[in-house]
Parts: structure tokens; sequence; C-alpha cells
């Protein structure tokens, strides 16, 4: 069965740079690529025919650069909102996974991440979103960090596409833990148990930050790595709503660089 991505577009290059980004991760799987333009917010009485053409041209581009057989690409046009576009299109299309730029056409260099792609990242909970910075060749992963709380439990079903891309670019996953206390709680630890099992047969590995806030102890790992990536589980904004949005972000810029995968909690 072909996996189903959804990529939403505003016809800038940080969103064509997401579409060839999306291509190349996935370019040994069978994949229905859907390219998505929502004109809602536009008043012009052109605006249908408008983002027709730019989703035609968009085409064309793509021929230029080569499709391969086992990818298709097909493209939509709707009267709606980002967001609600992409929840439609989620539905109708039975989209596996969104894959859009941090950023749109603005390209704001203050704003590392854009409301269109705060918005999915945040209030898309049936599907999960990759967010590519802009102007980022592509490069099979060196790694995908996972941070954790070990506060609550997972699920292996959340943690399927953090499987997959594992999988295909055979990148290892660093679980990282970071907090002040010496030692796990009970419940944690047996949460860290549980998420052993769920990881069982993927490449992993535990690691451990002590005496540093998560912000900063999240931005040291990946920077000092070089990560090629990030997931995390959006538990109805708790990891998110702490480490995206807060002013240590914009302070250390480092989302700029890094693909950041937002998973799903299946309990929300």
């Amino acid at each position: 069965m072909k996996k189903r991505i959804l990529i939403p577009t505003d016809f800038s290059k940080n969103a064509w740079n997401a579409i060839e980004y999306a291509a190349d991760l996935y370019r040994r799987e069978s994949v229905d690529f859907f390219l998505l333009h929502a004109y809602g917010s536009s008043r012009s009485s052109t605006a249908a025919e408008q983002a027709e053409k730019g989703l035609q041209k968009t085409l064309q581009h793509l021929e230029i650069r080569i499709v391969p057989p086992n990818h298709s690409y097909q493209v939509v046009a709707m009267d709606s909102l980002p967001l609600r576009a992409i929840k439609e299109t989620i539905e109708r299309k039975d989209i596996d996974l969104v894959v859009m730029g941090t950023k749109g056409e603005t390209d704001d260099k203050d704003v590392f991440y854009g409301s269109n792609t705060m918005d999915a990242m945040e209030k898309v909970r049936n599907c999960p979103v990759l967010a590519i910075p802009g102007g980022l060749l592509y490069q099979d992963p060196n790694e995908i960090v996972f941070p954790t709380s070990y506060k609550t439990h997972y699920k292996r079903r959340e943690l399927i596409y953090l499987f997959e891309i594992s999988r295909i670019t055979n990148a290892p996953i660093r679980i990282l833990h970071v907090q002040s206390e010496k030692s796990l709680s009970p419940k944690m630890q047996s949460n860290k148990e549980l998420l052993e099992d769920c990881l069982d047969g993927a490449n992993y590995s535990f690691h451990w930050l002590e005496n540093v806030g998560v912000q900063e102890g999240l931005f040291n790992f990946v920077s000092q790595r070089n990560s090629g990536m990030i997931a995390f589980i959006n538990k109805k904004h708790q990891f998110f709503g702490s480490i995206f949005s807060n002013p240590l972000v914009k302070q250390l810029g480092m989302y700029a660089k890094v693909p950041v995968l937002a998973l799903h909690d299946l309990r929300n």
C-alpha cells in the first residue's frame, strides 16, 4: 500500500524545499504526494485561478527534477484557511504524514516557525507533521533525537513514524532525558521500561543530562552532536509549549536548522 503524504504549499522557496526534502526522504518508498494550496485568506476574485496555475507550475518543476516511478503527485486547491484545509485534506485523502516548511513566503529571519506551521504542529491531532527548515539540503539524518520526561507512557502506535524514518534512513534514535534529579521515580522507571518495549527492533540508545534546563539541554545535545532530526510526541502542548514557544528558542535559533517531527498522542 502506498504512503500518502500531504505537502501544503504557498509557492515559496521554503515550501518548494519541503517538497524536495520529502521526495528525497521517501525516495525508496512508494508514495502518493498531495500538494495543497489554501487561498481562503485572499480577497482576489482570481485566487482560484492563481492557485491552479501555481500548482501546475509546481508540477512542471517536479518534472524537471525527475520524479521516480514509485512517486506520484496530485494537486489540491481549497478556498479555505490553511489549518482547516490541512485538516480536511487529511480526512478526505486519508493522509499518513504532513510535511511542510517551517516558514512561508514571508521568510522573516527573526521568526523560526511561521504561524501556519505552528498551528499544524500544535493542532493537527490525528496525523504527524514534519517541519522542514528553509534552505536545508537533504541528507539522511545521522540520528533522531527523541526527548522525553518519562512522566507519561507511550504506545507503539504513536511511534510508528519515528520507527519508519529511522528505518528508511538507517538513523539511530537517541532518547534524551533532562532533569535535575539523579534518579527516576518508580513511575518514571516503569514508563522508561515500557518505552524500551515499544522500541523493540529499533536502533536506539538512552541518554541523560543533569543540572541543566530542558531547553538548554536539548539544544546542547543536538548542536554538539550535529543531530539530523528531532522527534517528539505532542501531549496537549506539554512539550511543544515548553520547548518551541519558549523565548530561549529565539535566542538560540537552533530549530531554524533541524527538521522536527511532531507525533500525536493517541489519548488526546
